[in-house]
């Protein structure tokens, strides 16, 4: 009787243990979607239309929280090793002085450094009256003519002549002698010329007379 009580006890432990085993055992469902996104679940299939990864494990978690898939925890990069002191920049080496400028007395280097004055030319008309000009070529312009009646006296009516005055270029050598004697025209013109020519006369003044004290006829 007492061997028979045993076996009876025996079977039910054997059936508590096989219970047991099977209440432990869980399923992971692990579902991705469409859009990428990750979920986990216990002992219930992915919805349809996922990504569908299933794990059946024999002892679950006292945590009623599911197993969650931990991301490994990249170590830190070792530090880099210091850097070495940056060191003070070089002093450069002094540059050697230039040589001394020789002295030029002040009378010299003014007269070298003024140019020569514009070139001049005389010019004669055709009645041999000569005059001095910026220009070589002088524009062609109608000379009157005096006129006589039928009886050879002077003539009531007027004429002219077309003419060109001829032009020659003043050599270098007398060039600021005659920007002189053309600067004492032009302050002539201005003192005895008509009123109405003042104002012409004058800017010839000034403009000769800045020739000649800036060029090197001014020395």
């Amino acid at each position: 009787m007492q061997s028979v009580k045993m076996r009876w006890l025996l079977s039910l432990a054997l059936l508590s243990l096989a219970d047991a085993a099977q209440a432990q055992q869980v399923t992971i469902y692990r579902c991705t979607d469409a859009s990428g996104a990750l979920t986990v679940q216990n002992d219930v299939p992915c919805p349809k239309g996922s990504k569908q990864d299933k794990r059946v494990i024999g002892a679950a978690p006292t945590s009623a929280t599911p197993p969650s898939f931990v991301t490994p925890i990249a170590q830190p990069a070792s530090a880099p090793p210091p850097a070495a002191p940056a060191l003070p920049p070089a002093t450069p080496a002094a540059a050697p002085a230039p040589p001394a400028a020789q002295a030029v007395p002040a009378a010299t280097a003014a007269a070298s450094d003024r140019l020569p004055p514009p070139v001049l030319f005389e010019c004669r008309t055709f009645d041999n009256d000569r005059y001095l000009s910026d220009k070589g070529d002088q524009p062609e312009r109608c000379a009157p003519l005096q006129t006589v009646d039928v009886n050879g006296g002077p003539g009531a009516g007027a004429a002219c002549q077309m003419v060109t005055d001829q032009c020659q270029r003043i050599a270098d050598g007398a060039l600021c002698e005659s920007w002189k004697q053309r600067l004492r025209q032009a302050e002539s013109q201005l003192r005895f010329g008509p009123g109405d020519q003042r104002a012409t006369a004058q800017a010839d003044v000034e403009r000769m007379t800045r020739i000649v004290r800036e060029s090197a006829c001014g020395q």
